[in-house]
């Protein structure tokens, strides 16, 4: 069977030709891929070079201090690969230095939170591996965008309004960058960023100091420039800024704990991606340091459903969508983190098989991870989410002490010759901590998402990744690629997805349709943003899921917020069809920031 759209239903068409570009994210971006592609550069030179723009004109959704996870599969491999980009705790980040400085919880912006930056070296070590392009060619669009200037968008300038304060009388210097005059500017304004340009300048200049020509040579030009981002000006300012006690999101002001080392130390690396079949497909996800792998279970639950319990525009789709998302996000917070995972255990038929019982006709309003050999989960504090700022519909929000939660971008390419990729960059957003003077950004607060209760997967703990919420998505028939799907969006980034590939590999959906349908998730679980609060059977729906399914869902029980009728989600995917070759792109309307080009 097919599912059926809901009444009045509309998509917009989907792009198809010789490659295919979709981003929830910057219009500069996306024609930036696309000029790469039609210059001859393949998806990793693309995906690069659109990814340090983005550095530059969605600095409110990313940048250089933030970090990436990335999914990729080259035309002549048979399994995908994770590009792993998530740096760190620092050294000198452990609970008992937290503690000490009478926190509780890891804030939500501040260096204090700053885990290792990853996507500059991540970008370069894909760049290395399977770009084409010299390093000079790729962020020339990044470096051109950073000194001569582009339009802010109105999402930028309303951040910057939102923070405005806090940058007036506290991170001077971070007014000093996004509010020349002392005023935030307003959308459409041209804002330049020289440091950060001068910074892209230099990885140039110390890959140029390899004269060799050929692979053998370019690929030691990509790591000077490597070499120098983790050594060079980059490591030593942001160790020395971050020094300074500044104000964090709780109000106290507290200096930062990353060294030169710290940067010193990290490189980004590859991993092979976690995979589980569903109705015919392989969806292949980053490991347990992410939360990927709760996709994965809970389309494994919902598998043995019939068709119509699974369809997310009925009242009892989406309450099964909902009850099975809570199930496998419980999960998630006991036991996932950077460290031994027993996936196989969480993924196992028999354990999905009990976990799938409790899936009952009533909205649960219960945190309930399972046992996993006897062994008692972790249950983090569950604090009840009493604020009325419209987090709770999953969009990015920013509150005036730069407490963020949720922004991300994603973009994915697919090019003529069958490489694709799908990746994620986040993190390092203007409003994290302060700017950083010489270097034009901030670093990030990823490890907000770690907690100060020790000897939990994903307690704080110097040397060991944050458990991050970025995931994107690669779809396999067999060994072949069929799409590359994700979002931004925090905890809904994979709550975002599920309805999407539901309709497309259960209901018969193109991608477009897919995408453009009504959507929903779940609250119920504990923010991986600071606060981390959590709303018992929360349900944050479209209202274009209509009346009937609405209502419905409230007498079952759960906690329903209606959120407008284009509000949630920014889903972007790109595909080639298996029986003809052809390349497709499908985008986000939501939010007029999704685009999808094709030739």
């Amino acid at each position: 069977m097919t599912f059926t759209p809901p009444p009045g239903f509309t998509t917009r068409p989907t792009l198809s030709g010789t490659f295919g570009m979709s981003a929830s994210t910057h219009w500069l971006a996306t024609a930036t891929a696309q000029s790469v592609l039609e210059r001859g550069g393949n998806a990793f030179d693309a995906s690069v070079a659109a990814a340090f723009v983005l550095h530059v004109v969605e600095p409110h959704l990313n940048g250089p201090g933030g970090d990436l996870v990335g999914i990729f599969q080259t035309a002549d491999a048979d399994s995908p690969t994770v590009l792993m980009g998530q740096g760190p705790a620092p050294a000198g980040a452990t609970i008992a230095h937290y503690r000490a400085e009478g926190l509780d919880l890891v804030p939500g912006s501040g260096a204090l939170a700053a885990a290792v930056p990853g996507a500059v070296d991540a970008w370069l070590l894909l760049l290395r591996d399977h770009g084409t392009w010299e390093l000079t060619d790729v962020l020339a669009y990044a470096i051109g965008y950073a000194r001569d200037g582009h339009p802010l968008i109105p999402q930028a300038a309303a951040t910057i309004s939102r923070v405005a304060g806090l940058f007036r009388d506290e991170w001077t210097t971070s007014g000093d960058l996004w509010m020349p005059g002392g005023r935030p500017p307003a959308a459409g304004d041209v804002v330049r960023n020289p440091a950060y340009a001068d910074v892209l300048d230099g990885l140039v200049h110390a890959s140029c100091t390899v004269r060799d020509d050929g692979p053998v040579g370019r690929a030691a030009r990509v790591d000077a420039a490597r070499r120098e981002w983790r050594t060079g000006l980059v490591a030593q300012e942001s160790a020395a800024f971050a020094a300074q006690p500044h104000r964090h999101s709780a109000g106290g002001r507290h200096a930062g704990v990353i060294t030169i080392d710290d940067f010193a130390g990290f490189e980004a690396g590859y991993e092979p991606a976690v995979t589980r079949t569903f109705r015919g497909r392989t969806i292949a996800k980053a490991g347990p340091w992410t939360q990927g792998p709760a996709l994965l279970q809970a389309l494994a639950l919902l598998e043995p459903f019939d068709d119509d319990l699974i369809d997310p525009s009925t009242e009892a789709g989406a309450h099964t969508l909902l009850e099975a998302q809570k199930l496998a996000l419980a999960d998630r917070d006991a036991w996932f983190g950077d460290d031994d995972v027993d996936l196989e255990a969480l993924l196992a038929d028999d354990y999905l098989a009990e976990r799938r019982e409790l899936i009952g006709d009533r909205a649960s309003t219960a945190f309930r991870p399972g046992r996993l050999h006897g062994r008692e989960p972790f249950v983090p504090p569950l604090r009840t989410d009493s604020a009325a700022d419209g987090a709770s519909t999953g969009e990015p929000t920013v509150s005036p002490s730069g407490q963020t939660r949720g922004d991300t971008c994603h973009l994915d390419v697919v090019d003529r010759w069958g490489n694709i990729v799908s990746a994620t960059p986040s993190g390092g957003w203007l409003q994290s901590s302060p700017t950083i003077p010489a270097l034009g950004f901030c670093l990030g607060t990823r490890l907000q998402m770690t907690w100060l209760e020790p000897g939990t997967p994903s307690s704080l703990t110097p040397g060991r990744r944050p458990r991050t919420t970025l995931t994107p998505t690669l779809v396999l028939r067999g060994h072949e690629p069929e799409f590359a799907i994700g979002t931004p969006g925090g905890d809904q980034q994979d709550q975002w997805q599920l309805p999407v590939l539901l309709r497309m590999i259960v209901g018969g959906y193109t991608a477009q349709e897919a995408i453009d349908s009504p959507t929903l998730h779940t609250t119920a679980m504990p923010e991986s943003f600071w606060p981390r609060t959590w709303t018992p059977a929360g349900a944050v729906v479209e209202d274009r899921l209509g009346d009937d399914v609405i209502g419905g869902l409230e007498r079952r029980g759960h906690r329903v917020t209606r959120a407008g009728d284009w509000s949630l989600g920014r889903v972007s995917a790109v595909g080639r069809r298996t029986a003809d070759g052809t390349l497709w792109a499908a985008a986000n309307p939501r939010g007029m920031q999704g685009y999808a080009a094709g030739r």
